[in-house]
């Protein structure tokens, strides 16, 4: 059976009514309404930063809770125009039901009418998800895969079924939060929590809209924090949850048993595309940062280190003298980037960013990401076992760019790593596979599928630059130091699809 993840957010419906599925991301500046001292915010949010109460007794019921924060969850319904969509896109037209009234123009078993050209035709899609109101005058968070594209926004609230017009304020696609304002007053709004002070076992509620049947409320606890690297968002942080997450709850809450934010509900994991007990929220204090951003600039501004970075297994952390696995290792350096001119190169390991401590290469994707361009960070690393501080000015993140790899014919086979065939770099292979022209080394033109080099990520059109810590410039370099090479592990740095990284080949795993 396929395991998927499947978005949670907005329920499709084009002409009647449909089925998509979504995920969220949020952050933004806030107020603090009880202990410490204020944070400056134009934002009017309100922040109890202080932990959810743990005492060993059970509650009967959640009622005073639902009934304080449900007023500020939100329907949120969206219209946009599409032209001829295709059968992926209206998966309910398979079912005979509708195609009483559509007939057999979408059903992919009956035979194409195509004697003359189809004549363009337009639907009016609408989705549904769901929303938080933040601020008494409006503001609302919601989920960017709810909104986008759309042509008009509704928002509506449960009980009153008040319905307003929405405009969007700002998106951030990397972590999937939006911002809506409507025209109103004295609305009712959430209180924010400190999403760092929750622990595992903490009872939550979810608060939506699933399926569209009307307002829901769920309960579990946290499953987990710091869920992440699963490829759902750019920026992944999440919160794992046991409540109950359906199709249309996207950009909903996920509150505490005191009622206070602590996530925005965005995403589930499931083999029939329902609620199967694993469900995931964008801590809110992610969200607060953006927020404000998408509040004031209409956009999220990042910060740019300018490294490629990779998991650094016990393995790598062996070979790169590390006395432990915590620290992202750097694969490659950009050119003019904010580490380059600070003196960072690839191999080394960052352990601290700005005075904290880096557990892992998405925590400091994460810490770089939320840190302003312009700000001078310390960066300490290990190089060659030894510590090193540099003082480094982030730069504005650009969007990445990424190449893709093919296959070239074969010539000269590594003694090394067993089963893999280089040859050198040609003009015709640089531009077809997009390797830059700082990027030097042997083009890996074949590996063998039960080779170690192949279990250990090398794949047909990879460029390999360095083995056993020695730089190769050619097929000819790169098969000259495989043969001196006596260990059964072999470090080698790779360049692959837009970026460099370090890998481990174990010979000794070889059957």
């Amino acid at each position: 059976m396929k395991t998927a993840w499947k978005r949670i957010g907005a329920i499709g419906l084009v002409a009647l009514m449909g089925g998509a599925l979504t995920w969220v991301t949020t952050t933004l500046a806030f107020e603090k309404s009880s202990g410490g001292k204020s944070a400056k915010t134009t934002v009017p949010i309100v922040v109890n930063e202080s932990p959810v109460t743990r005492e060993n007794k059970m509650t009967t019921s959640f009622s005073p809770v639902v009934k304080k924060v449900a007023p500020s969850v939100v329907n949120v319904f969206t219209t946009k125009t599409v032209k001829n969509p295709s059968p992926e896109m209206l998966p309910f037209f398979g079912d005979p039901f509708f195609r009483r009234f559509f007939g057999d123009q979408f059903d992919e078993n009956q035979p194409r009418r195509r004697q003359q050209p189809q004549q363009p035709r337009t639907f009016k899609e609408r989705s549904l998800g769901s929303g938080v109101i933040v601020t008494k005058d409006g503001y609302i968070l919601t989920n960017n895969h709810v909104v986008d594209g759309a042509d008009e926004i509704k928002v509506t609230q449960e009980k009153s079924k008040q319905e307003y017009s929405a405009k969007v304020v700002g998106r951030d696609p990397k972590t999937d939060v939006a911002v809506l304002k409507i025209d109103a007053k004295d609305l009712p709004f959430v209180t924010f929590a400190d999403s760092d002070k929750i622990e595992v076992g903490d009872v939550v509620l979810a608060i939506g809209n699933p399926f569209g049947i009307g307002q829901t409320v769920t309960m579990g606890i946290v499953s987990a924090t710091g869920r992440g690297g699963m490829g759902i968002e750019d920026y992944e942080d999440f919160i794992q949850t046991d409540a109950a997450i359906n199709p249309g709850n996207s950009g909903g809450a996920l509150v505490d048993a005191e009622g206070r934010l602590v996530g925005v509900n965005t995403a589930i994991y499931s083999r029939s595309g329902g609620n199967m007990g694993v469900g995931f929220a964008i801590p809110v204090n992610l969200v607060r940062s953006v927020m404000d951003q998408l509040i004031h600039g209409g956009k999220v501004v990042r910060g740019y280190l300018g490294v490629m970075l990779q998991e650094l297994t016990p393995e790598l952390a062996k070979e790169f003298k590390v006395p432990d696995s915590g620290g992202a290792l750097v694969g490659e350096v950009m050119e003019r980037s904010a580490a380059a001119e600070a003196g960072l190169k690839y191999g080394d390991v960052i352990i601290e960013f700005d005075g904290k401590a880096v557990q892992d290469h998405r925590t400091l994707k994460l810490m770089v990401g939320q840190t302003p361009p312009g700000k001078k960070v310390d960066v300490k690393v290990l190089r060659d076992g030894k510590e090193k501080t540099f003082k480094v000015t982030l730069k504005e993140m650009a969007e990445e760019k990424a190449a893709a790899g093919t296959r070239e014919p074969s010539e000269k086979e590594s003694d090394a790593l067993n089963g893999v065939e280089v040859g050198d770099i040609d003009a015709a292979a640089r531009s077809q596979l997009k390797i830059p022209a700082s990027v030097s080394g042997a083009l890996i033109t074949n590996v063998d599928p039960n080779s170690a080099s192949f279990e250990a990520g090398l794949r047909e059109g990879d460029v390999i630059q360095e083995v056993d810590h020695k730089s190769v410039k050619n097929a000819e370099e790169a098969v000259e130091v495989s043969k001196h090479i006596k260990v059964k592990k072999v470090l080698v740095r790779v360049w692959s699809k837009g970026g460099s990284r370090f890998i481990i080949v174990d010979e000794s795993k070889e059957k």
